[in-house]
């Protein structure tokens, strides 16, 4: 049967550190949620030279989408939605050249 404990750290024992084991779970699922996004950033872009031919304008996108994502990483408030912002521009950008 499943566990109906309100707190998550009741479940961890005395010796262990909960509040250590959730800062590193809700890290870990920043960090992949962001990283995520800048991986369909970059097929984006590749598929923005490769279809288009607009090399220039992915090289560009690319680079906007490392920046956007050191922003995302290093700011939980922003967290996935700077290099979403990226990725938004570069589907309009595939779509509309």
């Amino acid at each position: 049967m499943a566990q109906t404990n309100v707190n998550p750290s009741a479940a961890y024992r005395p010796e262990m550190d909960g509040k250590a084991h959730e800062r590193t779970y809700d890290g870990f699922v920043h960090f992949t949620a962001v990283g995520s996004i800048f991986v369909a950033c970059i097929v984006v872009g590749l598929a923005l030279g490769g279809v288009k031919h607009a090399w220039l304008s992915a090289v560009f996108m690319i680079l906007l989408a490392h920046i956007a994502t050191g922003i995302g990483l290093f700011s939980t408030a922003v967290s996935w939605r700077a290099p979403a912002v990226v990725l938004g521009l570069m589907l309009l950008m595939l779509l509309l050249f």
